[in-house]
């Protein structure tokens, strides 16, 4: 908490954080793990999610495809975590997972829902410049959906670099700050259809491809591959695709 603030304000308590956007995901905690609740859109596109991550850590780590545990012996950090619908499927895949949250309520429902699939994932309540001053490192960090909803991207992916080790990698995912994007985001997705909650997303907030490569460039990092993900009404589904006019994945790494 931001020191001389009200508790109630909305203010950043960093740059790195948003009190009231934290607020708004720690509300809804119960909901993680239910695939017709408020974070029904993360299930219905996790298929994407894990394709992106498992493609981009096999490619740029060697790794084979085929194996039963590809990302055997890799430490990754899913930053941002919130019930852990990530840290899950990269555990079983055989990376050593650490799940970082800021809410307590979002942990409590990771950590819960883990140790009833058996699965043992490192979650921790805080912020990376945390983890960054205990001195840990990771082999690739995760980051979905959060950067759109930090104060200061830039200085929000100084700090994520701080936590990779030479030659990590870093995965990240947001929104595209398009009209097409505030048209398809928030209009469709918070007015209309109602998958999310109206104010999950600030426009303003959107970041474009560019201005992510050059937060990473800021921050140490070369960045990769973009893919966009795009939604098909007639099918009723989600696919990776070129077209990144509003969610897309994207891919940076730390020379080694």
């Amino acid at each position: 908490m931001q020191q001389g603030k009200n508790a109630s304000s909305p203010t950043p308590v960093a740059h790195t954080l948003d009190a009231a956007e934290i607020a708004r995901f720690a509300r809804h905690a119960e909901e993680w793990w239910d695939e017709q609740g408020k974070f029904r859109p993360l299930h219905q596109i996790a298929p994407q999610r894990l394709a992106f991550l498992r493609q981009e850590m096999l490619r740029h780590f060697g790794r084979a495809g085929e194996l039963r545990r590809p990302l055997a012996g890799l430490g990754v950090l899913d930053v941002g975590c919130g019930g852990g619908l990530i840290c899950e499927p990269l555990a079983r895949l055989g990376a050593h997972v650490t799940g970082l949250d800021p809410a307590p309520e979002n942990i409590a429902a990771a950590r819960a829902h883990a140790a009833g699939q058996g699965l043992g994932v490192d979650y921790r309540v805080g912020r990376v410049e945390e983890l960054a001053a205990e001195g840990l490192s990771f082999d690739a960090l995760v980051c979905f959906e959060v950067i759109e909803h930090v104060p200061d991207p830039a200085q929000f992916l100084t700090a994520c670099a701080a936590l990779m080790r030479p030659g990590a990698l870093i995965l990240l995912s947001t929104i595209n700050r398009t009209l097409k994007s505030y048209l398809f985001a928030i209009v469709a997705a918070e007015y209309l259809l109602r998958w999310l909650p109206v104010g999950t997303h600030r426009w303003e907030r959107f970041v474009t491809p560019r201005e992510l490569a050059d937060y990473c460039a800021s921050a140490g990092l070369v960045a990769g591959s973009v893919r966009g993900l795009v939604y098909n009404p007639f099918a009723d589904g989600w696919a990776l695709a070129a077209d990144a006019d509003v969610n897309y994945f994207a891919a940076a790494a730390k020379p080694a």
